[in-house]
């Protein structure tokens, strides 16, 4: 008989074999269940997907695309890549995905290097007015390989400046201009983005991350009609696994599959590739569409009260999944008030606002979202309890007792709506 010295570890749970780690992982799952999650880029996943993501697929090397693999052993790979992609294609009405970046920062550079020379003009949105680390700031790739020239949010309004868009677009001839954000409560206006792309010659992309699951429901306006390029993360509104995709017109196809491999990636993650494809037939059900018109109707019914309660929100409101408070006027950084609420158990983070004059470690806002509550079974009522808490904390800072009272109310709150209790 041969010996199998490694049988019983490779059969052993990770309780089994490594207790420490086991503890962590038992601690977050805990941290996750018993914490308030109004941190509008994460979401809890479905089984299916944790399923998928755990699966034997991570075993697998697949350097390549379906058909023309470096390795052996992918005709079964190939079929869930193909599968992944088709239902990407059929949820969002694409003409072609790439289902193989690693992260929605992947997918972004991917699509840079598909598209751009180093040193070309890229049209995007200044990160303290709502963009993206991977839009153009100076200290990550995209403002180093690329001549950036921002664009912002108008003053009195603290929307996006259609205006000074078009004549930035006029002065600077841009190759790319990128529309899609991290922290901007309102809707994008794509047709208004492709006239002034079409006026300069350029192309026009959008980052769909924060969006993508509003998108596939109807409840904001698609990127599709307009956009040369779209990419996306899968894990926010989304609710999939903490992945990427690439989708774009035909003509664009064979540049961003090159980009992406050999150009910037080897091997695909084929376990996060299925869980992909477990995610886009979620989404495309009308149980799915149902949360995503909740999420929006949760993060306004939130801001309001937040607003009335004397909080101060930028833009004055919200037609998406997140709402960016400013707290200057209480004196109050972002990075104090995310202290103060996770002492009460609510999870929120720190976010520059708009012309803000606090260091980017600090801030003068925070940024509260929907998703992740709502997928979790939050309505308005919870929404409208979850504001009045936040209120509370806030003026109960200096009074340890108070806040004791808070956390209590948000544990109760979190207790009607139990969260991977199969686990």
């Amino acid at each position: 008989m041969v010996s199998r010295p490694l049988a019983a570890i490779w059969a052993g749970t990770v309780a089994q074999i490594d207790g420490e780690l086991d503890d962590l992982l038992r601690a977050e799952l805990r941290r996750q269940q018993t914490s308030l999650d109004l941190i509008a880029s994460e979401n809890f996943t479905s089984r299916a997907v944790l399923e998928a993501t755990g699966s034997v697929l991570t075993n697998k090397y697949a350097e390549g695309y379906p058909g023309a693999r470096y390795y052996g052993g992918c005709e079964v790979v190939d079929e869930i890549e193909k599968l992944a992609i088709e239902r990407g294609k059929q949820l969002f009405g694409a003409e072609h995905a790439n289902v193989q970046p690693h992260s929605g920062s992947s997918a972004n550079i991917s699509a840079y290097y598909a598209l751009l020379d180093a040193g070309d003009t890229m049209l995007t949105m200044e990160l303290a007015h709502g963009g993206h680390l991977t839009h153009g700031l100076r200290v990550n790739y995209s403002g180093r390989f690329y001549d950036v020239v921002p664009y912002h949010v108008r003053r009195d309004t603290e929307t996006i400046d259609l205006d000074k868009v078009r004549a930035l677009a006029r002065a600077h001839k841009p190759k790319l201009i990128v529309c899609g954000y991290t922290a901007y409560p309102r809707t994008i206006d794509f047709a208004a983005f492709r006239e002034i792309a079409d006026e300069a010659g350029a192309l026009l992309m959008c980052d769909m991350a924060h969006v993508a699951g509003l998108v596939a429901a109807g409840a904001h306006p698609s990127p599709f009609p307009y956009c040369d390029i779209v990419t996306t993360t899968t894990h926010k509104t989304l609710a999939g696994p903490r992945s990427g995709v690439i989708f774009c017109r035909k003509e664009h196809a064979r540049a961003i599959d090159k980009a992406v491999f050999p150009g910037l990636q080897g091997g695909p993650l084929v376990h996060v590739m299925a869980a992909k494809a477990v995610c886009f037939k979620i989404a495309a059900t009308p149980e799915f569409a149902a949360v995503q018109r909740r999420t929006v109707a949760n993060a306004r019914s939130l801001a309001a009260t937040l607003a009335a309660g004397g909080l101060r929100l930028v833009s004055g409101g919200t037609d998406v999944h997140l709402a960016l408070i400013d707290l200057r006027n209480l004196g109050v950084t972002g990075e104090e008030c995310q202290r103060l609420l996770q002492s009460v158990n609510i999870t929120v983070n720190k976010n520059v606002v708009p012309f803000d004059d606090h260091a980017p470690t600090e801030t003068g806002g925070i940024r509260v979202g929907s998703p992740a509550v709502t997928t979790r079974g939050f309505g308005e009522p919870e929404m409208q309890h979850t504001g009045e808490l936040i209120l509370r904390a806030l003026a109960g800072r200096d009074d340890p007792s108070a806040l004791a009272r808070v956390r209590e109310e948000v544990g109760a709150l979190l207790a009607r709506f139990p969260l991977y209790e199969w686990l």
